[in-house]
């Protein structure tokens, strides 16, 4: 993809993220998935990690390398006219600079970065530690003149025994991505609690992105929470699944 393509694809991400509130982003994994979506009317989608490695035969959780992650998404990317932002989990290993090169190269116009680094033992990076990554993220494309959509995920409530009790340092985590330069900010694990949401929501100035499932969760509700993006994470495959199972099922032998 060329780069004026590219610069142009974000900037239309972000406006759209300013238009719809929430904004729901599909989440796909490869050219067909992208083009269903594409072509149901959705005006952008995600690459998610898990769809992408479950539909390559790999582990989510780096299970595949950058360059390998890179190789599998642009022909999705080329296959659509809307943007595409790509979920690289933790960065690969990559520093800032090449995580947004590599990104820039393939036609991706966002990203979502987590704090759970699994090529590290899966250890979760400090709050400070995770909002400098996403400094460096944000000034390398400024650098490179592409205003990347940032998607700044943590894991603090995913990893919690109880999620409640992890409230204020989580908080204290998106605000300072928020600081960092992060465009949106994804507290996982909380999609299904109400209170929890509304704290987020309340408590950073960008967008909140939420999880969701396509067939068992509502839009309405997460717009009367405040939540400002929405993406399926591995839900929406794995609903397509429940439904080919279903129909597959009075066939099998």
């Amino acid at each position: 993809m060329d780069f004026r393509t590219t610069v142009e694809r974000a900037q239309r991400l972000k406006q759209l993220h300013a238009e719809y509130k929430p904004l729901v982003l599909p989440t796909v994994w490869d050219v067909w998935s992208a083009r269903t979506a594409a072509g149901a009317g959705f005006p952008a989608l995600t690459i998610g990690s898990h769809p992408l490695a479950d539909s390559r035969g790999a582990e989510d959780h780096e299970g595949q390398t950058f360059e390998e992650v890179l190789a599998a998404v642009r022909p999705i990317i080329a296959a659509v006219d809307v943007p595409v932002s790509v979920d690289l989990e933790a960065g690969y290993g990559q520093q800032p600079a090449d995580l947004v090169a590599g990104l820039i190269e393939a036609g991706g116009v966002g990203l979502n970065v987590e704090d759970t680094v699994h090529s590290d033992g899966g250890r979760v990076r400090g709050t400070q530690e995770h909002a400098k990554y996403i400094a460096g993220l944000r000034a390398a494309a400024d650098d490179a003149g592409v205003p990347l959509w940032v998607n700044g995920r943590t894991d603090l409530f995913l990893h919690a025994k109880d999620a409640s009790e992890v409230r204020d340092e989580a908080i204290e985590r998106l605000r300072a991505m928020e600081r960092a330069g992060a465009d949106s900010v994804y507290p996982v694990g909380i999609q299904d609690d109400d209170d929890l949401l509304t704290a987020v929501t309340g408590a950073v100035a960008v967008p909140v992105n939420s999880t969701a499932h396509p067939v068992k969760h509502d839009l309405e509700r997460f717009r009367r929470l405040g939540v400002g993006r929405i993406t399926y994470g591995p839900l929406l495959q794995i609903a397509l699944t429940d439904a080919m199972k279903g129909m597959l099922g009075p066939w099998a032998p």
